[in-house]
């Protein structure tokens, strides 16, 4: 039987050893199991290197903050200080070490099958002087073993390879707190098609009898590269960067146990283990009407009947039309739990009067602070959008007197009011009539910019009870 690692090749060994679902797959294979286990303890530190930090990664840090997906579920504010949370099938540690950075004052659990792989995960954590960890050998179906429950759970590139994802659900499930968010991924079916067709070439070849190794992966190779360059499959699924990348030809092409789910296939899932679907990890690259030239004028048919469908419906005619998502990746809890709010553009004079602004964690750094007072203080126009990636190509830009109105958000939460005073400061005339300008005036100003702002979770409003 072929080892599915090679000597020295600890990319495929780091991307083996962080699915703890891959390894459980075997357990019924023992002796290729601990061949696994060995190889690993022969390889160097992992792909990402242990001095790497991802402190500068503003939209891993922007997904992976429990903030973003509580904000989107209950309209509030969570604090991570104290939280527990749960990186299952952490590997070496790396997507666990961005979790610390993304939520201050969490404790940070990793589980793995591999005991390798978790010393790794230690020696990552200590080594960026992240203290509240805790790292054990364990699957995800004995995670009850833990004796403990969690405000949110990571599990990353893991349940696709489960033979019944319900399985990991549930086993997730059981220890995740009422309040608890879960961030789980499957691999898309009709994004990966191309791949799919590839594996299935292969394994009409003999090439994944068994665990595919050196010689299998250089047969794959040789293939893809001697097929007329006009053959469907090959204009699809092979590319020149993959001529040299083993890694990637295992991973893709070569993938034991790889599996591809639909928007439906998701849904039917939750629904079986009772979970409640809360937002796709990128919600903001999944909206149906970007498709469309026209977004505020779409064909006739769409534009009556789309009110009446149903998100589940939005997201699989947005995957039917453009699937660009390697990964179905999603935030789901508890059913009933979700806490029941007035939603913004329902609110009253009074609920904006009252409300408290909030800037998203992952914008109150530093560098992002130093970047605005230099737009303010050059009067140019405030990127914002620069930090968080956007659906669009086009740049979200603040006026250097509305970056100035929001400058206080640095040193904290404000209140409405609080903004639209100091707007009435900075812009006390009306530039077209000279006119001195209202409460009112400046109010609905601030209202505009915020509602914007919030839309894209830039700002985070609460409404006080």
């Amino acid at each position: 039987m072929y080892l599915l690692l090679l000597p020295n090749n600890f990319t495929l060994l780091q991307e083996i050893e962080s699915h703890s679902s891959f390894l459980i797959m075997y357990k019924k294979n023992p002796e290729l199991l601990e061949k696994i286990r060995q190889q690993f303890k022969t390889a160097p530190y992992p792909r990402v290197d242990l001095e790497t930090t991802p402190k500068n990664n503003w939209e891993a840090l922007y997904l992976h903050s429990l903030v973003t997906p509580y904000y989107l579920r209950n309209q509030k504010v969570i604090s991570t200080e104290g939280k527990v949370i749960l990186d299952a099938g952490c590997g070496t540690g790396y997507r666990s070490l961005v979790l610390a950075l993304a939520n201050p004052g969490a404790k940070i659990i990793g589980i793995d099958l591999s005991e390798e792989a978790i010393d790794l995960a230690r020696k990552r954590l200590e080594y960026h002087e992240i203290d509240q960890t805790e790292f054990q050998v364990l699957s995800i179906e004995e995670v009850g073993q833990l004796g403990q429950e969690f405000d949110y759970i990571n599990v990353d590139d893991v349940l696709y390879l489960f033979e019944d994802i319900t399985v990991g659900l549930n086993a997730l499930k059981s220890v995740l707190k009422r309040q608890g968010i879960l961030r789980a991924n499957l691999h898309s079916e009709l994004q990966r098609t191309s791949y799919f067709r590839v594996q299935k070439v292969f394994k009409i070849m003999g090439l994944m009898d068994e665990v595919p190794g050196e010689l299998e992966i250089e047969i794959a190779r040789d293939t893809m590269r001697n097929l007329k360059d006009d053959v469907v499959l090959k204009t699809r699924a092979w590319s020149l960067d993959l001529e040299q990348d083993d890694e990637r030809i295992l991973m893709n092409y070569l993938f034991v146990g790889d599996k591809g789910y639909t928007i439906p296939e998701l849904f039917a899932a939750l629904k079986q283990t009772d979970l409640e679907f809360i937002s796709m990890l990128n919600w903001r690259h999944w909206e149906l009407t970007d498709l469309f030239k026209t977004p505020d004028d779409l064909p006739t048919f769409l534009a009556l009947s789309l009110p009446e469908t149903s998100l589940e419906e939005k997201l699989h005619l947005f995957e039917l039309l453009h699937p660009i998502h390697r990964l179905l990746d999603f935030w789901c809890g508890h059913t009933d739990d979700r806490e029941s709010f007035r939603a913004i553009a329902q609110w009253t004079d009074r609920d904006w009067e009252q409300a408290q602004v909030h800037l998203h964690p992952q914008l109150r750094t530093p560098q992002v602070k130093g970047d605005l007072l230099e737009s303010i203080s050059s009067h140019q126009p405030f990127d914002i959008s620069r930090y968080i990636p956007l659906p669009t190509t086009v740049p979200i830009f603040l006026e250097s007197d509305f970056a100035a109105c929001l400058l206080p958000l640095w040193d904290g939460v404000q209140s409405v009011s609080t903004l639209v005073q100091l707007w009435l400061k900075l812009r006390p005339l009306d530039p077209i009539t000279l006119e001195s300008v209202s409460y009112e005036m400046a109010a609905s100003d601030i209202k505009s910019l915020l509602m914007r702002l919030e839309s894209l979770l830039y700002v985070l409003l609460e409404r006080s009870s």
